[in-house]
């Protein structure tokens, strides 16, 4: 698939002073200046933040009610409970909760939904459950920003309830005691991006300012609130990146058991954002995902090592099934496509008895991935249906269910990815509807973007220029890996790995030899042969293989030069 390349425009005078000032090469300076990073003080920050800056967590809004009615609850020995959701973001947030207030000295318990049987977010009958207990105080965490019945069903029971989340919150508010989430239209806190367990960070900060503690005694969790932040793919700017380049020094040296346990069985030797979103972040979202969220929470609550290490060979099975069922469901999406000749449609809708519905929304993600168009996946049980969708930059799929509500029952999440509920019977209807709906919208139009920080050259390509570009880490949303391009290669060799899945390439400029991998690129070794003049866009990292460290080019696109 053809895909544009945008180079960034930028100012070289800015480049060169902000180079000179903070002593560091014009190619960091340069991918500073792309990413809005000019301001000196904000490159400070960027660089190497400290615990100074953090913002004011009494700016947000509720926030002084908040603290006074949960200090009212340590004071009390109040039965309370928190309320999570079975994602990392949720995992995480309880996790940190829970221990501060432990060590406040009111030993607070946690309910969490079950995917599979209760869905995301607050319900009745959870309700009725916590209210049996004669719990009297819920704390939401990352979610509840939308209960607003439930939460009035709540207040109905006698409990009261302090909400605490990230989403977008409806027209109207619930009517908690104190609603913190910075996506309120009334807020005025200055970052709104904070990750669910971001915004519990800043609730148990508060509440350690009130009771004038060490701030130690809350810095403390960061390895956990950076785990939650980074896995929920908020932008890592601003305070996010504080959480996180903070975070991830503490994950280095953690003290919880169970995180410990997490990252050596995922046999990451470096503790970075790869080792959070690919090595830590898949192992907790598979027990949410096959039914088993209270595992998570048990690991990172455990002080006892045999069990931390019992509970993460769970979580490695649960993420081995997960993967197996993912497959599975990925090839029979597949050959649908095929069979169907979807591929040459403006949106792929599918649906079977049998799929997990916890598993479908990674499946659609790669189908989306693989075709560049927007795709749903539906599991049918009996008459009822339950669906994940995923769309491309460009394109509102949270605004198309808007438009397809005769045909759902329920819809919920935003532009990028939505999960949905029908009735079987309204599928074909809604498979229909839908892809008119996007051929209106002229999607074939949309071209994947793929965003050029700059041009380089042989002197860019050495260990010194990898190493400072690391300083860029923690990598994630709002803050990519920087793609470079370089011109003009010659192609020395060419072969596909794995069975025709991945690229391999040594490539010349002039009598220097560049070593480059493209994954998921194979089918490229039918389209170029030894000796073609090539563009390679891609990021410059270090290939360490037998105590050996060279340097590669992991490529994302190739273009013949011109």
């Amino acid at each position: 698939m053809y895909k544009k390349w945008k180079y960034q425009e930028t100012d070289e005078k800015v480049v060169l002073d902000i180079a000179k000032k903070n002593n560091i090469s014009n190619l960091l300076a340069t991918v500073l200046v792309n990413r809005g990073i000019t301001n000196q003080r904000d490159i400070e920050i960027f660089l190497n933040p400290t615990r100074k800056d953090f913002h004011d967590p009494y700016l947000i809004k509720d926030m002084n009610i908040a603290v006074d009615r949960i200090i009212k609850a340590i004071n009390n020995k109040e039965k309370t409970i928190i309320y999570g959701d079975y994602d990392v973001d949720g995992i995480t947030s309880i996790t940190v909760l829970k221990k501060f207030l432990k060590e406040r000295g009111l030993d607070v318990e946690y309910y969490i939904p079950n995917r599979l049987n209760e869905g995301y977010g607050l319900n009745k009958s959870a309700i009725d459950e916590i209210s049996k207990k004669e719990y009297t105080l819920i704390i939401t965490v990352d979610c509840g920003i939308s209960a607003v019945d439930e939460i009035e069903y709540a207040n109905s029971l006698g409990i009261e309830t302090i909400v605490t989340d990230h989403h977008e919150p409806m027209e109207q508010l619930p009517k908690a005691i104190a609603v913190i989430d910075n996506k309120r239209k009334d807020s005025e806190y200055p970052f709104k991006n904070l990750a669910g367990v971001g915004v519990v960070f800043k609730l148990i900060q508060a509440i350690g300012m009130k009771l004038n503690i060490n701030e130690k005694e809350y810095l403390k969790y960061l390895d956990i609130v950076c785990i939650g932040t980074i896995s929920d793919i908020v932008p890592l700017v601003d305070e996010n990146r504080v959480i996180a380049k903070l975070g991830l020094k503490l994950v280095e040296v953690t003290k919880n058991l169970g995180l410990r346990a997490l990252i050596n069985s995922s046999e990451y030797k470096v503790i970075n954002s790869n080792t959070i979103s690919f090595g830590i972040a898949p192992r907790i979202n598979a027990c949410g995902r096959m039914g088993f969220e209270k595992e998570a929470v048990k690991l990172f609550l455990t002080e006892d090592e045999k069990e931390a290490q019992e509970i993460t060979e769970k979580l490695n099975k649960y993420n081995r099934d997960r993967q197996s069922i993912e497959k599975s469901i990925y090839e029979e999406a597949i050959q649908m496509i095929e069979k169907e000749n979807l591929k040459d449609r403006n949106s792929i809708i599918l649906g079977s008895d049998g799929w997990h519905h916890g598993v479908i929304g990674i499946v659609s993600s790669k189908i989306t991935d693989m075709y560049f168009k927007p795709s749903i996946l539906v599991c049918f049980e009996d008459d009822e249906a339950k669906g994940s969708g995923r769309s491309i930059p460009g394109f509102d799929l949270h605004e198309a269910l808007g438009n397809m509500v005769p045909y759902i029952e329920k819809y919920g999440g935003h532009e990028m990815a939505i999960g949905l509920s029908l009735k079987r019977e309204n599928f074909e209807k809604l498979r229909e509807k839908f892809e008119e709906y996007v051929t209106e919208k002229d999607i074939k139009n949309i071209l994947p973007i793929i965003e050029i920080d700059k041009i380089i050259n042989l002197k860019d390509m050495n260990k010194e220029t990898v190493e400072e570009l690391e300083l860029l880490e923690p990598f994630g949303e709002a803050n990519k890996r920087p793609l470079f391009v370089y011109k003009n290669l010659k192609i020395d060799s060419i072969r596909a790995l794995s069975e025709g899945k991945h690229l391999k390439l040594t490539l010349k400029d002039e009598n220097t030899l560049i070593n480059a991998i493209g994954f998921n690129l194979g089918h490229y070794s039918k389209e170029y042969t030894i000796g073609d003049k090539v563009d390679i866009a891609g990021m410059i990292e270090l290939n360490s293989f037998n105590g050996i460290d060279n340097i590669q080019i992991n490529i994302k696109d190739i273009m013949r030069s011109y």
